[in-house]
């Protein structure tokens, strides 16, 4: 996943919305989310069965993956980054983790009450808790400032965006900007992007996902036409 936007208002009926964008090449196999761990929601990668979005709908908590940057776990150990989303939403907490085996990342955790943020590059683990307010994370992290330019662009327009009634009310302009609220793919602010390799493969946005995590339960929208705001389904509650 390439952007994660995280809206954390304590005293709003929805006390957190977050929104994920997968980024990844085409040519990997995937699946939709469904239970495809016990108790837990999520799209399935096939290459290497971990996911990018875990929901523990039990526990009321969800855990998203970027990738980072930094230093490269070595080639003997390395392990999926996807495996870390399941072990996260099920409770798990990254300081207690091996973490030499995984390349850098970025892990968002997430309920009513919050969200908390982990980095590792692969020699220091960081981890802190977000205030409330409207933050984006990419793959450099958590981005403050106005230097990237889909950040610069869109953080604004996710802090006025205005919340969903209920659980269970449309989303309106969280599902326009979701899905990149109408820019090409190739405007340096996309968030929604397509890009050709010299080699032939193709690096593209292949899904969103709308997480509204509030005390009466989760609900779960995703879609895989990234473009299309009109295009998510529900997946929680079902």
């Amino acid at each position: 996943m390439c952007t994660v936007v995280v809206s954390i208002d304590p005293g709003a009926g929805i006390p957190l919305i977050l929104v994920g964008v997968r980024d990844e090449f085409t040519g990997r196999p995937w699946v939709p989310p469904a239970e495809h761990w016990p108790g837990l929601v999520g799209g399935r990668d096939l290459l290497a069965g971990g996911t990018w979005l875990a929901v523990d709908p039990a526990a009321g908590r969800a855990c998203a993956l970027l990738n980072g940057h930094g230093v490269p776990a070595p080639e003997p150990i390395r392990r999926s980054r996807g495996e870390l989303p399941l072990l996260i939403a099920s409770g798990g907490d990254p300081a207690d983790l091996d973490l030499a085996g995984y390349d850098p990342f970025h892990l968002v955790l997430a309920d009513a009450a919050g969200a908390r943020l982990w980095s590792w590059d692969g020699a220091a683990l960081d981890g802190t808790e977000l205030p409330a307010g409207t933050h984006m994370i990419v793959n450099s992290g958590w981005e403050r400032g106005a230097d990237n330019e889909r950040v610069a662009f869109f953080r604004p327009l996710f802090a006025r965006a205005r919340r969903p009634a209920a659980l269970d009310a449309p989303w309106g302009e969280w599902a326009v900007l979701a899905t990149g609220a109408g820019l090409p793919a190739g405007d340096p602010r996309a968030m929604i992007i397509r890009h050709a390799l010299p080699d032939g493969r193709v690096f593209a946005s292949l899904s969103v996902t709308l997480l509204a995590l509030a005390d009466a339960g989760i609900r779960y929208d995703f879609t895989g036409d990234p473009g299309d705001p009109g295009a998510f389904h529900r997946i929680l509650p079902e």
